[in-house]
């Protein structure tokens, strides 16, 4: 990635990312706000990057401190071609990154692979995890991929389809959304995905969604939902968009029927991307949500 970021896409980002090494490369995050042993943690899945979050750093920033990253080969990270982009590593590099900033309490924003990534780092250190805002996610142990995902993991074509044509993150510019994204929030979310080699976690990710054949992400993930008991110890908010084609409401009532109290809000005419569908009503949810303002 660039040393400094285009103007145009400054305007939409305006945050001065941090560096963190990793034994494969350097991941870049954002740490915005006070500076506090109490942050917010925003976790994004695949293909996003940290922009996916901008104006929910916006808006909380100014009241906690914010930390967003960008996993290994996604967003402003580093992109290694030999890594093993799988979730137990993913996870292992948000819990060393976290680790590094001697974080005393965590809130938890997830969404899409930020789901099993955060929950895996953090349900084993109960003692740090506060408030959790749940958005459009799974951590459970299901096998089921929606065809025009699995077409995307196909052995041969689907690495040509993603890496070389861009398959995955471009479509999911107006697949992921209700509404049309502007121009510019459009390029801001391919930005860090321009080439074959830059798109190499879009594609990983895809073959690394379980397949329920024991790999070492099944195992994982196994081990994640095991534990998801222990979240109706925390507040928790659901906040999901209606018309995702992925994590459908298949998946929205299975987190509800595991959390029966938590506060929930099924989002009719948002999408997968609801932050960009829902705009300033899901900024604000979930800013209420991190700061306990239900």
């Amino acid at each position: 990635m660039p040393d400094s970021l285009p103007d145009w896409l400054r305007k939409l980002y305006p945050f001065e990312p941090q560096r963190f090494a990793t034994a494969a490369g350097e991941m870049s995050y954002l740490d915005e706000g006070p500076r506090s042993d109490e942050a917010v943690v925003m976790v994004h899945g695949n293909p996003t990057w940290s922009f996916f979050y901008r104006d929910v750093v916006l808006a909380l920033r100014g009241q906690m401190r914010c930390i967003v990253p960008d996993h290994l080969g996604c967003g402003l990270s580093d992109k290694p071609q030999q890594w093993d982009y799988t979730l137990p590593n993913h996870i292992a590099n948000l819990r060393a990154l976290l680790d590094s900033l001697r974080l005393r309490k965590i809130h938890l924003v997830v969404h899409d692979w930020g789901g099993p990534i955060g929950l895996g780092a953090l349900l084993p250190q109960p003692e740090k995890l506060g408030r959790v805002v749940i958005l459009n996610t799974a951590a459970f142990a299901d096998t089921v991929v929606p065809l025009r995902i699995r077409l995307c993991r196909a052995p041969l074509i689907g690495e040509v389809i993603v890496r070389g044509f861009n398959g995955f993150a471009w479509p999911a510019t107006w697949m992921a959304v209700s509404k049309p994204l502007p121009a510019d929030v459009k390029r801001g979310f391919l930005f860090p995905y321009d080439s074959w080699a830059n798109r190499i976690a879009t594609h990983r990710f895809v073959v690394d969604i379980p397949s329920g054949q024991g790999s070492a992400s099944d195992r994982a993930l196994a081990e994640i939902e095991r534990r998801l008991a222990t979240l109706r110890e925390r507040d928790v908010t659901l906040l999901w968009g209606a018309d995702d084609f992925c994590f459908n409401r298949h998946y929205f009532h299975r987190w509800s029927e595991l959390l029966p109290d938590a506060p929930k809000s099924l989002l009719a005419g948002v999408g997968h991307y609801l932050i960009e569908d829902g705009g300033a009503e899901v900024v604000g949810r979930v800013r209420r949500a991190v700061l306990g303002d239900i």
